[in-house]
């Protein structure tokens, strides 16, 4: 299960830190992104992180403002997002896919778990 927290309303140019807590204590061993929906098409790719939390990957919409880690003693993974724009507005949800390999995973049917999502609004 996962649980995302930490949304909210930030005027632009603010900061927001949300977090994803998941039961189990198998998290270390699942790759973990961020998604947020697209008008018309599949959610679309944020960020996501390899178990161990050493190789990030990112959207080049957020590539620079957006910073993803985990801590896999506290089962959470964590988006840190600065000089939010108007347009990052959206419901984000986490996601995680159990794997014993490398790689990078940005396609949401990719993923087998997924959060209830935490809504982010940025005012203009």
């Amino acid at each position: 299960q996962l649980v995302e927290s930490g949304g909210g309303l930030v005027q632009a140019g603010g900061s927001l830190r949300l977090s994803c807590a998941a039961s189990g204590r198998t998290f270390s061993s699942y790759f973990v992104g961020w998604f947020r929906p697209a008008p018309g098409k599949e959610r679309e790719f944020v960020s996501a992180c390899s178990r161990s939390g050493t190789s990030t990957y990112y959207a080049d919409s957020v590539k620079g403002r957006f910073s993803i880690s985990r801590d896999n003693a506290k089962n959470t993974v964590y988006l840190q997002m600065n000089s939010l724009k108007p347009e990052d507005t959206a419901v984000y949800y986490c996601a995680a896919k159990p794997t014993n390999s490398y790689g990078v995973w940005r396609r949401e049917n990719e993923y087998n778990y997924w959060g209830q999502g935490t809504q982010v609004t940025v005012s203009s």
